[in-house]
């Protein structure tokens, strides 16, 4: 099973292609301190103006925030202001929009959100794509033709504004018959996806009830066996292999042919937003299962996505390392099982012939000096594993003020890092164990250890490995960090007024 850090950093080597209604969504924002003279409303004074690509634009941004190497993006504008912001949003987020179809026959689909004080005063709808002529179904078509040979994966993002056709369904399914590839649909119509069997459909709750025909809305709240049921019929309607019904603060339950439901756990957030969550969920997923993980795995590092997702402002887009510190931080969480996961990763790369770098530290406060240490490092070899003191072993190491940071914060954070292919806790004062667990071939110091004897050099000896002593930064330093933050607290402190 390949450990989740490696399937997101594989997203670097997948193209991703979205079908589906592309939005602009635009922000104004401003403070309002009176009301309007003309009428009950209040007067905002703008101060933030935003445009941001919505929809199935959202979608495409996300998957390329993540990392994918290339996003294809298939959909409709039209010849009008709302289009031309919406294209500069998309090449800032460097999706490809050579597949988007422009025509004077549809406007531009745009959600104008208005705030006053972080708080919603009105949105505005504006756009029309349902009645587009055959001609640009026509061109449509063939920008799926064109686009579909060299994807990877295939995200449908449909609000059922006209750019899924019949035709084009059809064409699709006929497209993955001769080339399989991971397919996640998203739509507010599943029923129409009866014959594409899809890879894994994601609706909300609210959507999969509504494609069986279960009435009901919010207040009935969130049953798993009354989800698990609407996952099954769904699976029986479209002939999906998966059902991830997403539940918000309730997380997702996942559905499967033959396997029993699973009910994936959201990460607790405080006062989460919305707008965007569920596109994270699917792009992050949806890469996952490209780089080859199994549709649980793929689930939860869709969960990790949203979980940052959340915590946004306005239209949310979640990065690539944002994604790998939420997927270290979950798996360091863990009582049990990622340090196995680990050392089965290293004993793999072992065995492929790769050579194992291995180093430790505290990590606390992490700098740029930690960041060029850990990229020198990983140079000397092909993986690099390290070792983070836990806290406990941080407090014998460092005294009774440290760490700043916590284990787990410490750990995700090394983890996130690209140069770093596992970072594991160890509770030891010195890495001699972990050093005899993973057998590296080389073991990595920094410069201050250059004139003194290193502690775990006999664990070093054991396993066959060499020492290395790298040079460090001058002037970077946790302690140097931390001195420097003391001294301009105090100097702010002195220099307040009364």
């Amino acid at each position: 099973m390949t450990p989740p850090l490696d399937l997101v950093r594989r997203f670097g080597d997948l193209h991703a292609l979205v079908i589906g209604d592309v939005m602009l969504d635009s922000y104004l924002e401003g403070t309002a301190s009176r009301l309007c003279a003309e009428g009950p409303v209040p007067v905002v004074n703008k101060t933030v103006e935003e445009r941001t690509p919505g929809g199935a634009a959202n979608t495409a941004a996300n998957l390329r925030a993540l990392g994918a190497r290339r996003v294809s993006l298939l959909g409709m504008i039209g010849a009008d202001a709302s289009g031309n912001h919406l294209r500069a949003a998309l090449d800032q987020a460097g999706v490809d929009t050579s597949c988007l179809v422009e025509d004077d026959a549809v406007s531009t689909l745009h959600k104008l959100r208005i705030l006053a004080d972080s708080q919603y005063v009105v949105r505005f709808d504006e756009g029309d794509t349902r009645n587009c002529p055959l001609e640009v179904h026509d061109r449509l078509l063939a920008n799926l033709e064109r686009a579909f040979v060299e994807c990877d994966v295939v995200v449908v993002s449909d609000y059922d504004y006209g750019v899924l056709s019949e035709t084009l369904l059809a064409r699709l399914s006929e497209l993955r018959r001769s080339r399989p590839s991971v397919l996640l649909v998203d739509s507010k119509n599943l029923p129409r996806y009866r014959s594409v069997n899809a890879t894994v459909l994601t609706p909300n709750h609210l959507e999969a009830r509504a494609a069986v025909g279960w009435s009901g809305g919010k207040e009935q709240g969130v049953s798993l066996p009354d989800e698990e049921e609407t996952g099954r019929r769904l699976l029986a309607m479209t002939g999906a292999e998966h059902v991830a019904v997403t539940m918000g603060a309730e997380g997702v339950l996942l559905v499967g042919r033959t396997d029993q439901a699973l009910h994936l756990p959201a990460h607790p957030v405080s006062q989460p937003k919305d707008v965007g969550a569920g596109d994270s969920f699917v792009a992050a997923m949806g890469l996952a299962l490209a780089a080859g993980g199994d549709v649980t795995e793929a689930a939860r590092i869709g969960i990790d996505a949203a979980s940052v997702a959340v915590t946004k402002q306005r239209t949310a887009v979640v990065t690539h390392q944002e994604l790998l510190q939420a997927v270290g931080t979950r798996l360091q969480s863990k009582e049990e099982g990622y340090p196995h996961l680990a050392v089965q990763a290293v004993e793999d790369a072992r065995n492929a012939g790769h050579r194992i770098v291995f180093t430790n530290g505290v990590f606390d406060i992490l700098h740029a000096g930690h960041v060029n240490f850990l990229r020198r490092a990983k140079a000397l070899g092909d993986v690099l594993v390290v070792g983070v003191n836990t806290d406990r072993g941080a407090r014998r190491l460092k005294g009774a003020g440290r760490p700043v940071n916590s284990e787990r914060d410490r750990v995700a954070l090394v983890a996130a890092l690209d140069s770093v292919d596992h970072a594991v806790l160890f509770d030891e004062d010195t890495p001699a164990e972990l050093i005899r667990t993973l057998r590296p071939h080389v073991h990595v110091k920094g410069g201050d250890y250059a004139d003194g004897p290193l502690p775990e050099a006999e664990a070093v000896e054991e396993v066959g490995g060499e020492v290395a002593i790298l040079p460090l930064l001058d002037g970077h330093s946790t302690s140097d960090v931390i001195d420097r933050i003391a001294a301009l607290a105090s100097r702010n402190l002195q220099e307040s007024p009364l």
